[in-house]
């Protein structure tokens, strides 16, 4: 299954969740469509488990074969399977370009990854999904530090989560440690996706 590129608000108002992050996308506080404000439908288990499942892959951006594959790789780790598995989607490299304050979206992010702008350590990284580690230094290449969409973005930054460490000078952030579960999104319920793969 290819990514989805369908009208993002649309998806947003049927899942019931900013994909966005702004909440713009959240203005009609009901799924889409002719009758989507008199829906009273009720909601199976699974119907929930598959609804978070779809939450989160499209919050991060990925088609279900990452989806599952990165799932699959957290159950192997120690500790609890869900919240490894947001640690790991959270130390994607896109998502954390996009947590820098470089770009409005994981969308724009994984453009400026996949097009050379971004390096890792100093060398340049071009996959999106490239696992960062703990200590690791993600930078802009310096052609790369004026372009546009990156000072626009940086412009309209609110704040740098707390597991980061941003010097904004030289367009280097540093991923300082791993996130805990309370700085990242509360929409979602990770232990229905655990439930949902281990059927």
């Amino acid at each position: 299954m290819s990514r989805y590129t369908g009208p993002k608000f649309k998806l947003s108002r049927r899942l019931g969740i900013s994909l966005s992050g702004t909440g713009k996308d959240l203005k009609r506080a009901f799924p889409p469509g002719q009758h989507g404000a008199n829906q009273r439908r009720k909601i199976s288990g699974y119907g929930m488990q598959l609804l978070e499942k779809q939450k989160l892959r499209h919050m991060y951006g990925l088609n279900e074969k990452q989806f599952r594959n990165l799932f699959d790789r957290a159950s192997k780790l120690k500790g609890k399977s869900g919240e490894n598995f947001m640690f790991l989607l959270e130390s994607r490299l896109d998502n954390l370009v996009y947590r820098l304050g470089w770009s409005n979206s994981r969308a724009g992010a994984r453009q400026l990854v996949s097009h050379g702008h971004v390096t890792v350590n100093g060398k340049k990284v071009d996959i999106a999904s490239y696992t960062v580690q703990v200590g690791d230094i993600i930078g802009l290449r310096e052609r790369s530090r004026g372009l546009k969409a990156v000072k626009e973005a940086s412009d309209s930054r609110h704040h740098i989560a707390g597991y980061l460490d941003l010097n904004q000078a030289a367009m280097e952030g540093k991923y300082v440690r791993l996130p805990s579960r309370e700085e990242l999104s509360q929409d979602i319920d990770e232990q229905q996706i655990v439930e949902f793969y281990s059927r």
